[in-house]
């Protein structure tokens, strides 16, 4: 098996290449391949001059795996995140890779981007074929919120009177 770095390409196993394209793979797991180093951009533009065409569609997915090496806990995340993809999806970049040793394990974040490699320029792209992003974005208030309400998004609301003391706390004990 070919080390998995940083810029490596999975092909998901079967996936249509332009006849004139010759790479050399090894096997991954899980039907995937795994490509010689050398980036999604160097594959692209050797698709492109194919005349075929190399699509970057969804964002970047990040995923952890632990391992008793740092190969293996790539592994196990990247493991992770390919099953994550829909098939749409024929190949993944690994963009970046963070290991953390621990005394027993290796825990590993790996940052991947899913592709489509093909023939046409347009093609239909099912709805289950984009995935949910792995952290959740941070929520923003409307950009006309304080016109819907005054105190929209405010944590406490605004007190309409100054508060007042009632009779009976204004006596003082005797």
């Amino acid at each position: 098996m070919l080390r998995i770095t940083e810029f490596s390409v999975l092909l998901r196993a079967g996936t249509e290449l332009p006849p004139s394209l010759i790479m050399k793979r090894g096997d991954f797991m899980d039907g995937w391949n795994i490509v010689r180093p050398g980036g999604a951009s160097l594959l692209g533009k050797t698709i492109r001059k194919c005349g075929w065409h190399f699509i970057r569609i969804a964002d970047e997915s990040l995923r952890s795996g632990v391992g008793e090496s740092s190969q293996q806990a790539i592994a196990s995340a990247l493991l992770l995140a390919v099953r994550s993809f829909s098939e749409y999806f024929n190949a993944v970049e690994v963009r970046n890779i963070h290991l953390t040793k621990y005394p027993w394990f290796v825990l590993g974040r790996v940052g991947v981007c899913p592709y489509r490699i093909q023939q046409s320029p347009v093609q239909y792209v099912p709805d289950d074929a984009l995935s949910l992003p792995a952290t959740a974005r941070r929520r923003q208030l409307p950009v006309n919120a304080s016109r819907l309400s005054s105190q929209f998004g405010r944590a406490l609301p605004i007190l309409k009177e100054a508060p007042t003391l009632s009779s009976y706390a204004q006596e003082e004990p005797q």
